[in-house]
Order: C-alpha cells, then structure tokens, then sequence
C-alpha cells in the first residue's frame, strides 16, 4: 500500500501518521524543536507527564504560531499519577497552555508511588475507569483516550470491562521488535497502533543493517527513512521520529512508498536480531504481559 499522511481513530478523528515524539528531548532544546517542526509541515506532536517537558512542548506549540485547532497532540498519564487521573489532567493541561488534548494515554499499566517504587496497591485497570469518566464527561478537554506499553494478555482484561475501547496503543515498533501478536489483535479491535523508538532508540544497530542501509540506497533515502517509513506503509499506523536537530527533523518526515516485499525483509529481521530499547521490567511489574519479555 501507499504510504499514510494520516489515519482514521475509532472516534472518527483524523490523526497525522508522522508525529513529533520528544522522549528524552530537554528543556531548553525541546522548545526549539517543535517550533521548528510545526513551522515545517508536521502537524502531530507528542509527549507525556513523565518526560518533564509539557512546559517547554506547549511553549514551542505557541512559539511556532500554528492554530491548536491545526495540530494533534499527545500527552500521557504519568506512572505515579494513577491514583489520581483527574488532577494530573488539569496540571497537563495546564503546562502544555491548551484547553483540550487529542489524545491522552495511559503511559504504563503500572502504578507508581511518588518515590519511584511499584504500587501494587492500586490496580491500574481502575486507573482505566477513571480516565473513561474523564472523557465522557469533559469532551472539551480529552478528544479521545487510550494506552502505551499494553500487551494482548493486559488487553484481554482491559476490554473485558472498557465502557471506552482505547483510540489508540504507543508501543515500541522497529524490525528488532515488530510485536505482530499486538498488532493484529489491536487492527482486529480497531485500535490504532503508535510507534514508538521506530530506529531502535539511540544509536540503533538498525542504521547499519544490511537490509535496511540497502533499502534506502535504492530510494536514495537515509537508513532512518526506512524504518520511520515503515509504518507509514502500514494500515493504522502512526510513528514517532524524535530529534532536537533541524536537519534530522526534516529528513525525518520524508516518507517513502514501501514494496511488500521490502516490508517482508525488514520484518524478517526480527529472526536473527531481535532486541527491546525499552524492557517493562523497570516499572517493578515484570515482563507485562509481553511474550519476549516473560
């Protein structure tokens, strides 16, 4: 298929395929970058409680001088916020200067106290039911809701008792970590999927692979094109560059259209170089779920 500009959410917004993410990007450059990228054709930006950085994301927003009404925009509850969804929305809200977000995800199925330990106090699927009363509650402040990091097994008792099923899943997606099991269970529910650290994260031994540095020789493109291109080529897929850097932000929206064929060889990667950037045995709840990660 043709590469997507954007994709339709179950809630029948319209949300553009290629997104700013801002992991690990700082105050003080991050600013900078979404200015930069809003001024320069991207119209979806991303971030999350948990980065530190609403503040500076909302003040490139407004720096970059595009309607709110124009772009899409991300944010997430943060781990040690789950007990208390409805105060952490207003202080997002808040930093970010907007009144409403597109999105708001549930960035990890698992709570955390304040100090950084597991809270297996509270269940996160009651987190879940407090985030669907916000939403059909307060249209004006969250467009849709959804998830990050959720496997199928964590699904299954999500959707079991979801008033809301979940507009979209964030989760890591590269050709070391293709995740088809979620995929396809979340294509066959109508949740899209976000990719997040679509080069493998930092210094990714994805850039020089062989099937990939030869793919993007023949367009002509950098290595990183490829694999953000990936899933542009994919239905109901969005994908998260993240750079600080002009130059690297720019190339970064290039898209290109992808053969099945050259889909089937970068997913065949996976076979003899299977890696995660980002294991869920941090957050203190073991693998999550994740087959790779039992």
């Amino acid at each position: 298929m043709p590469a997507t500009t954007s994709v339709i959410l179950n809630t029948g917004a319209v949300m553009p395929t290629v997104g700013l993410g801002t992991w690990k990007s700082k105050p003080g450059q991050v600013e900078h970058a979404v200015e930069f990228a809003l001024k320069n054709g991207y119209k979806h930006i991303d971030t999350a409680a948990g980065y530190q950085n609403e503040t500076e994301v909302g003040q490139g927003i407004k720096a970059s001088g595009l309607p709110r009404d124009q772009m899409f925009l991300t944010t997430k509850l943060d781990n040690s916020d789950q007990r208390h969804p409805a105060k952490a929305l207003e202080a997002s809200l808040k930093k970010l200067d907007t009144t409403y977000l597109d999105l708001w995800l549930m960035h990890w199925p698992a709570p955390m106290t304040r100090d950084g330990q597991a809270d297996k106090e509270h269940d996160w699927l009651d987190t879940w039911k407090t985030m669907e009363d916000l939403y059909l509650s307060h249209p004006e402040k969250l467009k849709a809701i959804g998830v990050s990091n959720f496997s199928v097994e964590y699904f299954e008792r999500l959707l079991k008792v979801a008033r809301v099923v979940p507009a979209v899943n964030q989760i890591e997606l590269h050709p070391s970590c293709p995740q088809d099991d979620v995929v396809e269970y979340c294509q066959n529910k109508g949740i899209v999927m976000t990719a997040y650290s679509p080069l493998g994260s930092d210094n990714s031994p994805l850039l020089k692979n062989e099937t990939v540095t030869k793919i993007a020789a023949k367009y002509d493109v950098q290595p990183a094109n490829v694999l953000i291109s990936l899933h542009a080529n994919k239905p109901m897929h969005t994908v998260l560059p993240k750079s600080v850097t002009n130059e690297r932000i720019l190339n970064n929206a290039k898209i290109i259209d992808l053969t099945p064929e050259e889909i089937g060889e970068l997913h065949d990667i996976d076979k003899t170089h299977h890696f995660r950037a980002c294991h869920p045995s941090w957050t203190g709840f073991g693998g999550l779920g994740f087959p790779d990660c039992k």
